[in-house]
């Protein structure tokens, strides 16, 4: 857990004075805003000195030049507050050994720093950076940990430029390690000509950095290049939230409120970027181009599937549904025989309903029946998770929608668009659901015009995380033929994931179990945050393992509304790596202990890894050596350096919105009044569809009356459903 700063100070009138020493201990450092407390050796002082400051970035072993005043610490004791912190590269053999051994060059362990300078000693820097073939005399350095000093070295001093640049103009040291990795050496001078690019290419960067940089550089707070940069995240913002369009009074009144610039000059802006086609106008709706496009993409593609005829001889519906009942050894009732006919006549169709209803069970008649006429069939989902229980409810193969596509992480695009089609004869799409606007337009331009598709999915579930309301729009539009199932089939033994899943949906309370009884749903009251997190803890360690058997790290998941406060996920992840993973090999950065063993997940789409936000792995090694870590993902091993961390976080417990698409042997959903705002029918009804075998509710519950009865959904602005109605006509 990140520690917090100390109290400040007492108030000192002790002259200036400027300290020199070798760094000691790096007692504390805050990676976002670089402050620091150190001790440091001064030549002559018997004791350490503590040093409390900021600073661009400091190592073990180098040497400090720290200018400020001595001031009495409440707590602490005496300490320099430093007002001027210069880190100095090390010249002492002694610091040289200290400096290499701190981790900060990969390859170079403690055992191997003591051989190095013990061979070159002094000069030992120089020898790494200008004559790095010597190293190769040091016992334990071959030519590919050579080059991996050498080339670690030379980053590290392009890092701490950039950081040192960056900290004149109020960015933090982990913001610094992201905008190093975008642009490499070329930070200062991209960052210097435009520092807005930094909220639109930098990830984990936004719009206020990027304006506090551009304002310390001397930008004019009402000028041009301000006014379109704060537009343009404005108009950003509002797509974070869902929609696809704002309104261009809403957007100027927005940006005004952001910027402090009058309506004339962001009216001017605004102008400019349509122009320009950096905007988008569509009467009074202001888009980015790629929403818009992709809006209008989506019904341009669906009119284009449906009017083209099939590449194969029709099925006879009548005669397929019965055979398929024999193949999947179901009798179906009369909606779902409906819903099996409809996919099989019409060229696009959508099949929905809530948990249990037999949709997957469509899926594998359609599978049966496509299959045995010999045409391609290809299933996809748009997480990994998802696609595999798909391919597990159905054998037969599916996959997520990227690997179909054959995303090229090069270059950001697909193989299969609209100039080279995916080959496939019928294509059915699970979780529509969590499908935004610009996932949905890539997917359907590589469709192939005579292939039909049938689109599967849940518009009860909370919408995608990325813009738009994809399915419920086109279920709204009428007109893609669409059959919703509402008989629940599945039924295990208890049975009430399932009814209170429909409960919740029909506004009715949930059903609950004795702790004593047979279930694979229980409720726990709980009022007070303290009472919640000491159950959960609880059930996770010790009843739920006890009970069922579930391994906790592998089996259970903890899901809660919000990542903030006492019962966010941010917490609750450091109470229960506490409680399931305290002890062995580990690392610590950007605020967040990485330990072997620990369960985590990737927040960001990286392409170059192939691994997407969402995906959840477990830690297998720690390198501190090399200063990276391996996390197996499903069986794929992934190396991360420390330096990515920021791109994973703890996922004993995560976001309800996170869970989206997955779903867990076991789910312990905490439910409480701290949650308020986030309390909605949608919400907790997502949650609880997430869990297979057993959910367990922690919580109060008046929260769960409140969430229950709360289904005022908040309407995403799009435009996909009036442009369907436009463009399929009939």
């Amino acid at each position: 857990m990140a520690q917090k700063s100390p109290t400040p100070n007492e108030q000192s009138d002790a002259p200036l004075e400027e300290l020199t020493g070798t760094v000691e201990n790096i007692v504390y450092r805050s990676e976002d805003t670089g402050y620091t407390v150190c001790a440091i050796a001064i030549p002559d002082r018997k004791d350490a000195i503590t040093i409390v400051g900021h600073c661009a970035a400091i190592w073990t072993g180098e040497m400090l030049r720290a200018r400020g005043r001595w001031a009495r610490h409440k707590q602490h004791g005496l300490q320099f507050q430093a007002e001027l912190l210069e880190c100095i590269v090390p010249t002492s053999a002694y610091g040289i050994e200290r400096f290499i051994a701190s981790g900060m060059i990969r390859g170079i362990s403690k055992v191997l720093a003591k051989r190095l300078v013990a061979r070159f000693g002094e000069d030992t820097l120089r020898i790494i950076e200008k004559d790095s073939g010597r190293l190769e005399e040091v016992p334990g350095i071959g030519t590919k940990r050579r080059q991996q000093i050498k080339e670690s070295w030379i980053e590290q001093k392009s890092v701490r430029d950039i950081m040192i640049f960056l900290q004149g103009h109020g960015v933090g040291t982990g913001q610094a390690a992201r905008i190093y990795r975008q642009y490499g050496g070329q930070a200062i001078a991209i960052i210097s000509e435009n520092p807005y690019r930094l909220c639109s290419d930098v990830w984990g960067i936004g719009f206020k950095t990027a304006d506090r940089v551009a304002l310390s550089m001397g930008i004019p707070p009402h000028s041009a290049a301000r006014s379109r940069a704060g537009l343009a995240y404005t108009l950003q913002t509002t797509t974070e939230e869902g929609h696809c369009f704002c309104t261009a009074p809403e957007l100027i009144l927005q940006a005004q409120d952001l910027l402090d610039i009058p309506p004339e000059i962001l009216q001017e802006a605004l102008k400019h970027e349509i122009a320009q086609r950096r905007l988008v106008q569509d009467d009074n709706r202001i888009y980015l181009p790629a929403i818009f496009e992709a809006e209008n993409g989506i019904a341009d593609k669906l009119a284009i599937l449906t009017r083209t005829p099939p590449a194969f001889r029709p099925i006879v519906a009548d005669k397929a549904v019965p055979w398929a009942e024999q193949q999947v050894k179901i009798t179906f009732d009369a909606r779902q025989a409906e819903a099996l006919h409809m996919a099989l006549t019409e060229k696009v169709s959508i099949i929905t309903g809530g948990p249990g209803v037999g949709k997957t069970t469509i899926i594998r008649a359609l599978v049966e029946i496509y299959g045995k006429r010999g045409l391609k069939v290809c299933l996809a989902a748009p997480t990994g998770r998802a696609a595999k229980r798909m391919e597990e409810a159905t054998h037969h193969g599916a996959s997520t929608i990227h690997r179909l596509l054959k995303f090229m992480p090069r270059d950001g695009s697909f193989e299969h668009n609209a100039g080279n089609p995916v080959q496939g004869d019928v294509f059915i799409l699970d979780e529509v659901s969590m499908v935004d606007v610009i996932l949905m337009h890539v997917f359907l331009s590589a469709l192939p015009n005579a292939c039909v598709f049938v689109l599967v999915g849940d518009i009860d579930q909370l919408p995608s995380v990325g813009p738009g309301n994809v399915l419920r729009d086109l279920i709204q539009s009428e007109k893609i033929p669409c059959v919703k199932l509402e008989h629940i089939f599945r039924q295990a033994r208890g049975g009430l994931i399932v009814q209170n899943a429909h409960n919740i949906n029909r506004g009715e309370y949930i059903e609950t179990a004795d702790v004593d009884d047979e279930s694979d749903f229980y409720f726990f009251e709980a009022r007070e945050p303290e009472q919640v997190i000491q159950r959960m803890i609880d059930l996770v360690t010790t009843r739920i393992p006890k009970k069922f058997g579930f391994d906790p790290l592998a089996d259970i998941q903890v899901l809660t509304p919000m990542r903030k406060n006492e019962l966010g996920a941010d917490n609750l992840n450091i109470l229960l790596q506490e409680a399931l993973n305290p002890m062995g090999l580990h690392v610590e950065r950007f605020g967040r202990i990485y330990r072997l063993r620990d369960r985590v997940m990737q927040i960001r789409n990286n392409y170059d890894k192939e691994i997407y936000n969402g995906d959840v792995g477990l830690i297998t090694a720690v390198n501190l050596d090399d200063q990276n870590l391996l996390v197996d993902f499903d069986g794929k091993e992934v190396p991360y350096d420390f330096a990515e961390l920021d791109e994973l976080v703890l996922a004993y417990a995560c976001s309800i919105h996170k869970a989206q698409g997955s779903e867990y042997p076991a789910v312990v959903l905490l439910i409480a009044t701290q949650h308020f705002k986030l309390l909605q029918r949608n919400l907790i009804y997502t949650a609880i569809t997430r869990g297979r075998k057993l959910v367990c509710l922690v919580g109060s519950s008046k929260a769960v009356t409140i969430a229950i009865h709360n289904n005022e959904m908040r309407l995403r602005r799009t435009g996909l459903a009036q442009r369907l109605v436009e463009k399929l006509v009939g």
